[in-house]
């Protein structure tokens, strides 16, 4: 499966499947997220069971604020719909993995 970008105006929908998502919020011209990307991306051509989506706070600041997602990168989890982590920064294949095995 391939990230998909999430805007406000798709974000309910993405969210209607269920099960596990995992979201990243993220800048152009954040280094760490520029490091987490590829990461991010090599999820979701693997892990086909999961929805990946990525979010541009510059250009969709009102779901950062939803959100509250002040630091960037932010990868934020959903189950079923329901925010249920986020973890703040870079972080590996095998974090990501971990922190999906436990939703």
């Amino acid at each position: 499966m391939e990230v998909k970008e999430l805007t406000g105006g798709n974000f309910e929908e993405a969210m209607k499947g269920g099960g596990k998502v995992l979201v990243d919020f993220w800048a152009e011209w954040c280094g760490p997220c520029q490091m987490q990307g590829p990461v991010v991306d090599e999820l979701a051509k693997e892990r086909t069971d999961i929805g990946v989506y990525k979010v541009n706070v510059d250009k969709e600041p009102e779901l950062a604020v939803r959100f509250q997602v002040t630091n960037i990168p932010s990868l934020i989890f959903f189950k079923d719909g329901q925010m249920v982590k986020k973890v703040i920064g870079f972080h590996s294949r095998e974090e990501l993995e971990e922190i999906l095995a436990a939703l």
